[in-house]
């Protein structure tokens, strides 16, 4: 499967890499555009719940990369309790070797 990297700012200007075994990010972000708070954890979900499908369709079982970078997308949020205002940017969509795509 091509994996890729997709990056976000958070609302406190931090950045984290995030991690999908499929390109499906792609059809639910776009380089540089930036998403409300619910937006964004509802298209993390939608995509990466894509992704674990396709993983499990291929191969026969449940992406655990797919599924535990969408915990940690949820954690973050939660531990740092941003605004429901609040906008996550992502910032680049990068194939496995962290190269912009």
């Amino acid at each position: 499967m091509p994996e890729m990297y997709f990056d976000v700012r958070w609302p406190d200007d931090t950045t984290q890499r995030c991690y999908s075994p499929s390109t499906v990010v792609e059809e639910y972000f776009t380089a540089g555009d930036t998403y409300e708070l619910a937006d964004f954890l509802e298209r993390s979900r939608t995509a990466l719940g894509i992704a674990g499908e396709r993983v499990r369709e291929k191969f026969g079982f449940s992406c655990t990369g797919a599924s535990g970078q969408l915990e940690q997308i949820e954690e973050t949020v939660r531990h740092r309790a941003f605004p429901a205002d609040s906008k996550v940017t992502v910032e680049a969509l990068l194939d496995a070797d962290g190269i912009p795509r």
